[in-house]
């Protein structure tokens, strides 16, 4: 296991990102202190990125049991998407229901874009992939 630094400069301030292989967290260490960012928040803001998004009715969840994907409530967007930290580089696995009747590569095209910008600015880590699982089509009102 290795530690893996990267340094970054923003605004005159010079900051060393920090990632520790095998606890999958990201660091940020300013003169003033420390910040580590856990997997689950990058997974929730990722999947509240992505419910902005025209054409998503919401994140899903896929039962072991069923196999059948459940619609998810807005506080539990983290369960529709998994994220990997590895080489300092963020890959998200998003799992989501879209509107029927929407072009899914349009909607897709558009997901990956807000959210790899959003995950981007929020982190500072480079999002490296973007894999989108259409788990099913749900009838708006």
């Amino acid at each position: 296991m290795g530690i893996i630094l990267v340094v970054c400069t923003k605004h005159q301030n010079q900051c060393v990102i920090t990632w520790k292989r095998g606890f999958m967290k990201g660091y940020v260490n300013t003169n003033i202190g420390e910040v580590s960012i856990n997997e689950d928040v990058i997974a929730s803001y990722a999947g509240s990125a992505a419910i902005e998004c025209f054409g998503i009715v919401g994140m899903a969840s896929l039962s072991m049991i069923s196999g059948l994907a459940t619609l998810l409530k807005k506080d539990n967007l983290s369960k529709g998407v998994e994220i990997t930290i590895e080489n300092n580089e963020i890959t998200a696995e998003l799992h989501i229901i879209v509107a029927y009747g929407v072009s899914i590569s349009a909607v897709a095209d558009n997901l990956i874009e807000n959210v790899k910008y959003k995950v981007e600015e929020f982190t500072g880590m480079k999002v490296k992939n973007i894999f989108v699982y259409v788990e099913g089509v749900r009838v708006v009102d």
